[in-house]
């Protein structure tokens, strides 16, 4: 997919900031064009790198779907792209986002799938964050009658991953135990609830204490991130586990490992422990790789375990499995409608917020899913805003970090 904006330059985000403007006078000076509102990452680095701007609708290309967006999904990989803490990331100015939900509002000729005003869910490959998102028929999923905009966008992207990590992955079956990192979050929301649709599953969660009394029924056993993980589990399951799904890497690779029973599968699919601060530090970047214990492949011979990593984004992007998150997204939508699994909405935010809904997370304090509301008007800040405005009208950054005094109260969904 073609990504807007790449011929601006990159040498001053004054000149970025300066052909954002060209872009826009030359968009209203044409009758038939047409504005939409997108968050813009102008660079890489703080949250001072996000903008909120009007730029030129997409235009809807063979085989792809317009959306009319009403919500988009915020999640940690979001935070890292924004640092440029990510392989290849793409150059900015970019909108960033992988998931949104939205309505129908026109289908590129020979699709039959979809039609005006049907209510979907789709998966892109960036570009979500947008009041407008144009996306391949074979990544856009009809959404459930009974299933809301922010629900929908908490959906696709984390109960998909941990559905795939559980069940394709993994082999889980009745009887196993599931250890789950970052258990408050979304994914390992949707790990819990779909543990619950196997018998006699027992699922090991760790998170902040902070999150305990919210999560608690969602897990058999609850642990406090700082805690002796490997000798509170071996307490009470002196084997170990049969599946761990790791979203930190760094030191927990080797104690993940160690609790490893017989045929157990280790699963990576997240690098937290890399984002320590609102900028990327290169310092945490080589830490948490030092900290990564050195696999030996006989040894996992030796032990009869296996460790695999797993990217939903890259599986549907780069490898071309739309057709197989197809067929899992259905079975997943059959678990909805039967009332088996629901997602966790933490909170809601106006596009305009977009900064203090990843501080949110850069606090680790939500449970489940961070929402974009697209039609959500922003909530006034308690101090001054964080976006300030000259007397020439232009926007002022304020410092990286500088968001102690300022803070919006998310809309808690």
């Amino acid at each position: 997919m073609a990504k807007e904006g790449a011929h601006m330059t990159e040498e001053t985000e004054f000149m970025i900031d300066k052909n954002v403007g060209k872009e826009r006078d030359k968009v209203e000076s044409s009758s038939d064009a047409k504005e939409m509102r997108a968050i813009i990452l102008t660079g890489f680095g703080g949250l001072n790198k996000l903008r909120i701007t009007k730029k030129a609708m997409p235009e809807l290309q063979e085989g792809e779907v317009k959306i009319r967006v009403k919500a988009c999904g915020l999640n940690f990989l979001d935070l890292m792209v924004r640092q440029g803490n990510i392989d290849n990331p793409p150059k900015p100015p970019l909108v960033p986002g992988f998931e949104v939900s939205g309505i129908v509002e026109s289908v590129a000729e020979n699709i039959a799938e979809f039609e005006v005003r049907d209510r979907v869910m789709a998966l892109v490959n960036y570009n979500a964050w947008a009041e407008v998102v144009c996306a391949p028929v074979d990544f856009v999923y009809k959404m459930p009658d009974d299933m809301t905009f922010s629900e929908a966008a908490a959906f696709s992207l984390n109960f998909v991953a941990a559905y795939m990590m559980l069940f394709e992955v993994a082999n889980l079956q009745e009887g196993m135990s599931v250890l789950v990192h970052s258990a408050g979050g979304a994914v390992g929301q949707a790990v819990a609830q779909l543990c619950s649709t196997v018998p006699n599953v027992t699922v090991f969660g760790v998170a902040s204490s902070s999150k305990h009394a919210a999560i608690r029924d969602s897990v058999t056993h609850l642990f406090d991130r700082n805690a002796d993980i490997v000798q509170e589990i071996k307490k009470i399951s002196p084997e170990g586990v049969d599946i761990v799904l790791d979203s930190l890497c760094g030191e927990n690779t080797g104690k993940g490992l160690s609790l490893l029973r017989p045929l157990g599968t280790y699963i990576l699919y997240g690098a937290s422990n890399m984002v320590t601060g609102e900028t990327k530090s290169f310092f945490s970047f080589a830490k948490s790789w030092w900290q990564v214990e050195k696999v030996n492949p006989i040894k996992l011979y030796e032990e009869n375990k296996v460790m695999a990593g797993f990217s939903l984004l890259n599986l549907l992007f780069k490898h071309g499995k739309c057709s197989h998150v197809k067929s899992v997204m259905d079975k997943l939508l059959r678990l909805y409608d039967q009332k088996k699994i629901r997602p966790v909405v933490d909170s809601l935010w106006a596009l305009e917020e977009v900064k203090e809904a990843m501080q949110r997370i850069h606090d680790r304090v939500n449970i489940g899913k961070l929402i974009l509301d697209v039609e959500k008007s922003p909530t006034p800040l308690m101090a001054n805003d964080s976006t300030e405005t000259s007397e020439a009208g232009e926007e002022e950054e304020e410092p990286e970090g500088d968001n102690d005094s300022k803070e919006r109260m998310p809309f808690i969904h």
